[in-house]
């Protein structure tokens, strides 16, 4: 998928006509089959005329109780903002994205919905088919390994296969990491077939070796989540642990796409200023807070300060 371009007057187009309804007016109120792994083979980034040098990019939001925001702050704003802020600032190349929702394995009945990867308005309209359970459970985790497994055993990108160059994937919540992925929820939920069949469980730490060949993998805590107002510390240093500075904090949700685009931009090389420029100034502020740990700077007197 992805053979097209992205075009800003039909996201304008989109916004408009979905702007008065609510987030329940928006979603579904099931899952669909086309977005349940369950049914999904593989899903594929290929070059094409309109986009020769695709660039995978994968963002998983957490669609728990605490979490259900995250995917309409994308349907409202963030989508624009992301892929028009990747063609204009061009920290990659010709940007496919792929959106999942995340949930609970051990008590939610859709803990993955997958889209395809697409560059233009037909990501919105996936988007809005995403079946907001609203669950999770009381075991202080969600299940943010499986679009780990889900990316590294059921995508086809050529940006991996032809150039050698990984993915990105971002994985976004205000939980811990799980301490597992087990072999019945792989089969549960994405099937028994060669391909993504588990023989045994997996830890986080394996699974996460195992997909970081073809993916550079983030997660973004969000840090005004239920779970992290009250016990951010014990998640922020799980996360530390498992992804040392690729475990970034974000104060603010409606910077999320922002700080995705600027977490790009410093993974391909760019200076924190360069990265944050051109933002507002609050979100700059935001941005740099967030970033100042895995751009490898340190705060200096009468600079931006960074809070654990």
């Amino acid at each position: 998928m992805g053979t097209t371009r992205w075009c800003p007057e039909d996201w304008a187009r989109y916004v408009d006509k979905t702007s008065h309804k609510s987030r329940s007016e928006i979603f579904k109120h099931s899952l669909e089959r086309d977005l349940d792994p369950l049914h999904i083979k593989v899903r594929e980034s290929c070059d094409s005329e309109a986009n020769p040098n695709s660039t995978p990019i994968i963002v998983a939001v957490d669609q728990t109780g605490s979490m259900g925001f995250l995917a309409e702050v994308l349907i409202r704003k963030g989508l624009g903002v992301l892929i028009e802020a990747i063609y204009d600032r061009k920290p990659v190349t010709d940007p496919h994205i792929m959106l999942m929702a995340v949930g609970d394995a051990w008590c939610d009945r859709a803990p993955l919905q997958v889209t395809q990867f697409e560059s233009d308005i037909r990501l919105a309209s996936q988007l809005s088919k995403f079946y907001i359970e609203g669950g999770g459970g009381g075991n202080a985790y969600e299940s943010y390994n499986l679009p780990w497994y889900f990316a590294a055993t059921r995508t086809r990108c050529d940006a991996i296969k032809k150039r050698g160059k990984r993915g990105y994937l971002f994985t976004v919540g205000d939980e811990p990491p799980p301490p597992v992925l087990k072999k019945e929820h792989v089969k549960k939920f994405l099937g028994s077939e060669s391909i993504s069949g588990l023989q045994k469980d997996l830890s986080t730490t394996e699974l996460l070796a195992l997909a970081e060949k073809d993916w550079d993998i983030y997660h973004i805590m969000i840090e005004e989540g239920s779970y992290f107002r009250h016990s951010g510390e014990k998640a922020r240093a799980a996360w530390r642990d498992l992804l040392g500075q690729k475990a970034i904090g974000l104060s603010d949700h409606k910077d999320l796409a922002e700080l995705i685009v600027s977490a790009i931009s410093v993974a391909e090389g760019s200076d924190l200023d360069s990265a944050v420029r051109g933002w507002s100034s609050s979100t700059a502020l935001t941005l740099k807070r967030s970033l100042l740990p895995f751009a490898g700077k340190k705060p200096t007197a009468g600079g931006i300060t960074w809070f654990r």
